[in-house]
């Protein structure tokens, strides 16, 4: 899928990390929300309060999930799980866009 049809988006961008990434919100008609973004060329650390799925929309990027010691890699078309109230670790070379999907 390409696009999300019918929906509401925020006006208000969320931004981290000193603009390295910055996303959108997008409310859908049963209410339920997801994020779309982008991380810039970087290695950051994320915490999770809910659980989400991080699909990958272009870009690569390599994932460490707390409490793992593989690093996985992961472009176009894949996503990776993250549990709730855990974090990941995440490093980019090329401009990363993504739709954050919460569970």
């Amino acid at each position: 899928m390409s696009q999300f049809d019918n929906v509401s988006v925020l006006k208000q961008g969320n931004v981290y990390f000193d603009g390295k990434c910055m996303s959108h919100t997008v409310v859908f008609a049963d209410g339920t929300k997801k994020t779309v973004g982008v991380i810039l060329p970087s290695a950051l650390n994320f915490n999770t309060g809910a659980p989400e799925i991080m699909e990958v929309v272009a870009g690569v990027c390599n994932v460490k999930l707390a409490g793992e010691s593989a690093t996985n890699t992961y472009s176009a078309g894949q996503s990776f799980n993250v549990p709730g109230n855990s974090s990941f670790d995440i490093e980019t070379t090329e401009t990363l866009h993504y739709v954050c999907h919460f569970a």
